[in-house]
């Protein structure tokens, strides 16, 4: 039976850091990436338990096993992950309704994932379900970025109610898109 539950455990932490190394777009191949979709960022496990400590994330159990997960990430650690300065940096620029997102009391997507033989089964609809009903009573909104490449996240993230505020490249030609799911509305 799966359980959408906010994470608790240190070895909860672990096993969503295991889920989270076999989906790495460095360990997948590229037709795996095409019809799977891919994570980009590596959290070790010090990185992984700040963010969690700060501000729950939610985990998708099936008996012991981990299932799925959605990690929270609070402006509060903006500066932990120095590869996310410029995602917060980038934010602190863009407006939202008319009001600049600092305006706004929101928390960050620092990752989804739903392990291979779960998807297909609107897991992720319901884990995004679970982390609104955790979440929705302290923040504004969600935001996140998703690599344009990433067709099956993009979907999935407009499927829930996510709507594209902006878009960028990188140096590395790397394209992305900035994501809100007010809850609010």
């Amino acid at each position: 039976m799966l359980q959408f539950l906010p994470i608790t455990t240190d070895a909860e932490l672990q096993q969503i850091l295991d889920l989270q190394a076999i989906n790495l777009a460095d360990n997948l191949t590229p037709e795996q990436i095409a019809e799977q979709g891919f994570l980009t960022m590596r959290y070790d496990f010090p990185t992984i338990k700040q963010m969690n400590d700060t501000e729950q994330g939610i985990l998708i159990k099936d008996s012991d096993a981990v299932a799925g997960y959605i990690l929270a990430m609070s402006k509060k650690l903006r500066n932990a992950i120095p590869e996310l300065v410029p995602m917060f940096d980038t934010f602190d620029h863009l407006y939202y309704k008319n009001k600049p997102l600092n305006n706004y009391n929101y928390i960050v997507i620092g990752q989804i994932c739903i392990a291979e033989a779960y998807r297909g089964k609107h897991l992720f609809d319901r884990a995004y379900a679970a982390y609104r009903a955790l979440l929705s009573p302290t923040y504004d909104f969600t935001i996140t970025e998703v690599s344009k490449r990433n067709l099956r996240s993009m979907n999935a993230h407009k499927r829930v109610g996510f709507q594209v505020i902006n878009e960028f490249e990188e140096s590395n030609g790397a394209q992305w898109n900035i994501v809100l799911w007010d809850w609010r509305e």
